[in-house]
C-alpha cells in the first residue's frame, strides 16, 4: 500500500515536471517568433528610412497588398515594432517567473532531473 502511494506520488511529480517543461518550451518558442518579427520590422524600417517619403511602397494588411507611401508606412512599422517589444518583454518576464516557480517546486519536492544517456 505504501509503495503504491510512493509510485503515485512519483507519477504526479513527473506529470507536473512535464507540464512545467512544456510551458517553458512554449514560452521560449513564442519568444523566438516575436524576436524574429522584431528583426523583420527592423530590416524593413532600415530599408525604407533612406527613401523619399512620397515614394510608393506596398504593405500587406490582413492578406491584402495595399499601396501606400513610405511616410505612411514608417510610423505604422515603428508602432508595430514597439508593440512587439512590449510583448517580448512580457513573455520574457513570464518565462523567468515560470522558471523560478519550477525551481522552487523542484527544491520543495526534492526533485532531481536524471538525463538518460
Amino acid at each position: 500500500m505504501a509503495s503504491e502511494t510512493a509510485v503515485r506520488k512519483q507519477q504526479d511529480l513527473q506529470t507536473q515536471y512535464q507540464n512545467y517543461k512544456s510551458t517553458l518550451q512554449s514560452l521560449a518558442q513564442k519568444v523566438g517568433e516575436i524576436e524574429q518579427e522584431i528583426e523583420e520590422h527592423k530590416l524593413v524600417t532600415e530599408t525604407l528610412e533612406p527613401l523619399p517619403g512620397d515614394r510608393k511602397c506596398f504593405r500587406l494588411i490582413n492578406g491584402v497588398l495595399v499601396e501606400r507611401t513610405v511616410k505612411e508606412v514608417l510610423p505604422a512599422l515603428k508602432t508595430n515594432s514597439d508593440g512587439l517589444k512590449q510583448v517580448l518583454d512580457e513573455l520574457l518576464k513570464q518565462y523567468k517567473s515560470k522558471q523560478e516557480e519550477m525551481d522552487k517546486w523542484k527544491k520543495k519536492n526534492n526533485v532531481q532531473v536524471v538525463q538518460n544517456p
